[in-house]
């Protein structure tokens, strides 16, 4: 069995596009505003493309910077502002924050109404009630992924392996709208493959590079890696990949000293799975997507409760 890999390029692609198109038929212009912390690298790149892409789609964008020594009731001072600015529609405070700030504090800052990562504890509420509201970007990506890749959901066994606030749990909760059997795995789940094994839809999301491997994945099972690793260990990546697509990983590391690896097995995947995500290529782009899709959402739906 060789499993047909899904192009998270493709499918974020026409939601963009969708997006794009609801912006014009607005009478105004969505305003996502964006606050970075510090100088993480990863940070300054995750910004930068949410901004472009909110700019690219027809949105007007603010991006607040600010040191990594800044004061927590500075930067609360600035989520206030941007609550309380009737012209902001979304807002996003790029995670991680420096040791020092609070990041519960800060997302429990932000206007629910605003809240466009999804993270706030009354969005979250709504979410495990079976409610509308705005849902974590990663985990609604996924249930893009896997509508539009047109795998069954409804009746389906769901194994997530992660119980993260980010992911893992949201990820639990939009599943079971969609009707799955929903089982989550964690560090302490006795004998994890023989659970895993269970799964029609298996979603990995833990970070640990590669960690997910043939003795975990079901025969024809749809396997959604979230995980983003940086890796440049050179005997892992012989374990993950081969042939041409090992050669290019090896001159990745080589080239740039790391190479971006998922939480499955590619190798391990494509032998047995049924469906595959790569990355990068796959959930990580549906992120943005989501994160723009959720911006329109909001302003539309607090702009009407305005009028």
């Amino acid at each position: 069995m060789t499993a047909r890999i899904i192009s998270g390029r493709e499918i974020s692609e026409v939601i963009k596009s969708e997006v794009r198109a609801e912006i014009a038929g607005l009478s105004f212009r969505p305003c996502l505003a964006v606050v970075r912390v510090g100088e993480d690298a990863a940070s300054a790149v995750y910004v930068g493309s949410k901004v472009k892409t909110s700019e690219e789609l027809g949105m007007r964008s603010a991006h607040h910077y600010l040191q990594s020594n800044v004061a927590e009731t500075e930067l609360l001072e600035l989520v206030n502002r941007l609550n309380l600015d009737p012209e902001v529609d979304g807002i996003l405070v790029q995670l991680p924050l420096p040791r020092h700030i609070d990041e519960s504090s800060v997302i429990d800052a932000i206007d629910p109404a605003k809240d466009v990562d999804g993270f706030h504890p009354i969005n979250v509420g709504r979410l495990s009630l079976g409610q509308n509201s705005l849902f974590p970007c990663t985990p609604a990506g996924v249930i893009e992924i896997l509508k539009r890749s047109d795998i069954d959901i409804a009746g389906r066994h769901a194994v997530i392996v992660g119980r993260s606030n980010i992911v893992g749990k949201p990820m639990a909760m939009l599943l079971l709208r969609e009707n799955a059997t929903v089982t989550i795995c964690h560090s302490r789940t006795a004998d994890l493959p023989a659970v895993t094994r269970t799964a029609d839809i298996l979603i990995a999301a833990i970070g640990r590079p590669g960690f997910i491997r043939s003795e975990h994945i079901r025969d024809g099972a749809a396997v959604i890696d979230v995980g983003i690793n940086s890796v440049s260990d050179q005997l892992l990546i012989n374990e993950l990949f081969d042939g041409d697509e090992l050669q290019k990983r090896l001159a990745t590391i080589e080239k740039r000293g790391a190479t971006l690896v998922g939480d499955v097995s590619p190798k391990d995947a494509m032998a047995k799975a049924g469906h595959f995500t790569p990355v990068p290529g796959g959930v990580g782009l549906l992120t943005v997507a989501m994160l723009m899709k959720n911006t329109v959402q909001a302003a539309k739906t607090r702009r009407a409760a305005s009028e």
